[in-house]
């Protein structure tokens, strides 16, 4: 049996996991469970998996939970990190975001606990100091995503020195077939209608501008060890290759299944094992077609390699500004290529510190957040 502390359990990723954890209750058990403010669907969460922790980072909705059940509600921004240090659990789920998830899950991998990633951030902005953390603990981190799991499922078994080139599949996003003059007027509604996977308006927009891809590709170059120059992105609009790998005799080994992130989550928390059918099997009566990224309507995939180049802060102030702009974009109060133009315009101005602390990237994410908001 698994002990999982699932952080961001109201979330996409986190409701889609607690139905793996539906689906076997004979391996998985919810020892801890937090969400920001949806405590009506937390209340359900807590009433059917029983957790014997819970958080709520809003702290009058989590006191308004407390009225509810007889559980201690934990809250504050220490509430992950508090959970993050607990014993009495396995693995710790990361499917929020913030800078506080980052803390936490350092925290869980001083612990000696292993980690299944969700959350961008955690390793775009943080990476070299997770990573460390992870290798001096002897922690396994996990990738829930589809392609960082496709790319692990192709490693199983090889070794670096045989690897060609990482190939991260993209969907191309809701505006993949807009052209230049089109996306001057992209609306909000248009940069949400994603065509296949279901997810939280934040990473829909993201996916939109490609920037989704900038991070992952960050995130690869961590997980893996591999160097920048070696990592490929190419747009998949089926999103039935999740990612593939080239390996040095020009061969290459693809993941297929059927587009549906529980398949990654069940991975993730099953491994080394594979457990009985995640998703629907896989149809091969259509299509595959792949196109290179146009990176100038979509400049924002180009910026991971920038930002890789620059090292130190710079990822995380590029994480930064994206947070905050898409934030913008939401609201209203800036244009689709706004985006863009502001994250590289940070950026530019940006001085890199190399090798910071976490304290120095929380200081670069702080002013950057600040500077975004009053540029124009």
């Amino acid at each position: 049996m698994k002990k999982i502390a699932l952080m961001g359990s109201t979330g996409s990723v986190g409701t889609q996991t607690l139905d793996v954890v539906r689906k076997y209750p004979d391996k998985l058990k919810i020892f801890a469970l937090s969400a920001n403010g949806n405590i009506d669907l937390l209340l359900e969460q807590i009433e059917e998996f029983k957790p014997e922790v819970v958080g709520v980072f809003n702290t009058q909705k989590a006191n308004e939970l407390q009225k509810k059940t007889s559980l201690k509600v934990l809250t504050g921004k220490n509430m992950l990190e508090k959970i993050a240090k607990m014993k009495n659990y396995d693995t710790f789920i990361t499917a929020t975001v913030g800078l506080t998830i980052i803390k936490a899950t350092i925290q869980a991998i001083q612990n000696k606990k292993n980690v299944a990633i969700a959350n961008k951030e955690t390793l775009v902005a943080a990476g070299e100091i997770v990573m460390k953390e992870a290798k001096k603990h002897k922690v396994k981190i996990m990738p829930i995503d589809s392609e960082h799991s496709a790319l692990f499922q192709c490693l199983n078994g090889e070794t670096n020195k045989s690897i060609k080139s990482l190939i991260v599949t993209c969907s191309g996003g809701a505006l993949r077939d807009y052209s230049k003059e089109d996306l001057k007027n992209v609306s909000i509604k248009d940069a949400l209608g994603h065509k296949t996977w279901n997810m939280g308006q934040k990473i829909t927009i993201d996916s939109a501008t490609l920037m989704n891809k900038a991070f992952e590709v960050i995130e690869a170059k961590w997980l893996y060890g591999i160097n920048p120059e070696n990592i490929k992105v190419v747009i998949h609009p089926e999103s039935l290759i999740h990612s593939m790998i080239e390996y040095s005799d020009n061969s290459i080994i693809a993941q297929i299944s059927e587009p549906d992130m529980r398949l990654p989550i069940q991975y993730a928390l099953s491994y080394p094992e594979r457990w009985d059918e995640a998703v629907k099997r896989h149809n091969f009566d259509r299509s595959y077609t792949f196109k290179k990224p146009d990176l100038e309507r979509f400049p924002c995939l180009g910026y991971a390699w920038k930002a890789m180049e620059a090292g130190g802060t710079m990822p995380a102030v590029m994480n930064a500004a994206n947070d905050a702009m898409v934030a913008r974009f939401l609201a209203g109060k800036c244009k689709y290529l706004d985006i863009a133009r502001i994250i590289k315009k940070v950026m530019n101005g940006h001085k890199t510190i190399p090798n910071p602390t976490l304290d120095k990237i929380e200081k670069a994410i702080k002013e950057t957040t600040e500077k975004v908001n009053k540029l124009k």
